[in-house]
């Protein structure tokens, strides 16, 4: 996963907006205003040559008000980070069993094909002794004929699902590692984070200290900061010639606009960044619990699937095939047997594979999933992605 992200263009992004973050908190804590150096000069009656420097000073705690809010982005900006990572890894990670179930039913499919053209050969040996009719020679054609369009469309959905992982790893691992054969790990591996620490509600409240400090940021503005100057130089009038010193202070009305309009949105931008902490908190809660009962009851039938007969498929075959051969059963009731049990081992392998994928969800709203990978949860076992 690691070299994943490192590859990954989203990634990348994600990494640049915080970087692009990082810059603008340092820029918000610097100071608000420069220095302002003037120079003039007169020739007339009276010669005058001075020089001035004027700065205005921040007394209502722009800068503050300002560094506040670039910190709260940068929070925002860290927590969007972590969970641009987090997503892309789940998405590989759901791609990646994807793939690997899409490889095992394609070799499950090479065997139903083995199975059927074996099949096609000694049902052709057995009508030339007469042990079958014809039709059920025909039988035999036709499950090898949707045998072999079967296994084109597993090969099909196979490369559709290297596919999707391609486009999310690109090449950085050439060779899978293969789905776990044992049972994904039980949910008291991971307990779940409570829902305050999730980094999605991290990121929504780090939004709102933002929205909350640009209320600081907008009626600090309101606050006009004087100007205060200082000059010096000479004149010369005649034979005379003066050292002369002053000092001004000026200070901006704000009569044509109170900025009163810039505070109320910038209070209703806080209010609605409030309700949405609020919104997420619902949602995550509830995505928490779903994801949880989901890979329960997933998990549950998976370990029943293993546990009962259904798994037995090579059992159930040869027993089959000793059966045709011995007369015990007609050809089309072999056909039918033998199909079901072909399905009941593709649904087997899908199902484990979905539980798979609803570990990474449940992983993922239990906020565990970074924990997961590197091994930091709780007594379960863990799975090792990267070689």
């Amino acid at each position: 996963m690691r070299r994943i992200w490192q590859a990954s263009p989203e990634v990348q992004a994600a990494r640049a907006d915080l970087d692009a973050a990082q810059a603008r908190a340092r820029a918000a804590a610097q100071p608000l205003y420069n220095p302002s150096l003037s120079l003039d000069a007169e020739n007339a009656d009276v010669n005058r040559r001075t020089a001035g420097i004027s700065l205005p000073l921040d007394l209502s705690g722009k800068r503050r008000a300002r560094t506040s809010q670039g910190e709260a982005d940068l929070l925002a900006a860290e927590a969007g980070y972590n969970l641009r990572r987090r997503d892309v890894a789940t998405r590989w990670l759901k791609a990646w069993s994807t793939a690997a179930l899409a490889a095992r039913q394609s070799e499950l499919g090479q065997r139903r094909l083995a199975l059927m053209q074996r099949f096609d050969d000694l049902a052709a040996q057995r009508l030339k002794v007469g042990d079958i009719s014809s039709p059920e020679r025909d039988l035999a054609g036709l499950a090898l004929g949707e045998a072999q369009v079967q296994q084109a469309t597993l090969a099909s959905n196979e490369a559709a699902a290297r596919a999707a992982l391609l486009a999310i790893s690109g090449d950085q691992l050439t060779a899978l590692p293969p789905l776990p054969k044992g049972l994904s790990p039980a949910l008291e591996s991971a307990a779940p984070l409570p829902v305050d620490e999730l980094p999605e509600l991290r990121q929504a409240r780090a939004r709102q200290a933002s929205a909350e400090a640009g209320v600081q940021v907008a009626r600090r503005a309101r606050i006009p900061d004087p100007t205060l100057s200082l000059t010096g130089g000479q004149v010369r009038s005649g034979p005379r010639t003066d050292q002369v010193i002053g000092v001004s202070v000026s200070i901006p009305l704000p009569v044509l606009n109170t900025g009163r309009a810039e505070v109320d949105a910038a209070r209703a931008e806080a209010d609605a960044a409030a309700a949405d902490v609020r919104s997420r908190q619902f949602v995550l809660r509830a995505g928490q619990q779903e994801a949880q009962a989901r890979y329960a009851a997933l998990r549950g039938a998976a370990e029943a699937f293993r546990t009962g007969r259904a798994a037995a498929f090579e059992d159930r075959t040869a027993l089959l095939e000793k059966l045709w051969r011995a007369g015990e059963i007609s050809t089309s009731d072999y056909l039918v047997q033998l199909k079901q049990s072909l399905d009941t081992a593709l649904s087997g392998q899908e199902l484990e594979s979905q539980t798979w994928q609803t570990w990474f969800d449940y992983l993922t709203a239990a906020g565990r999933l970074t924990d997961w990978l590197d091994g930091r949860t709780q007594n379960g076992p863990n799975l090792e992605v990267s070689r």
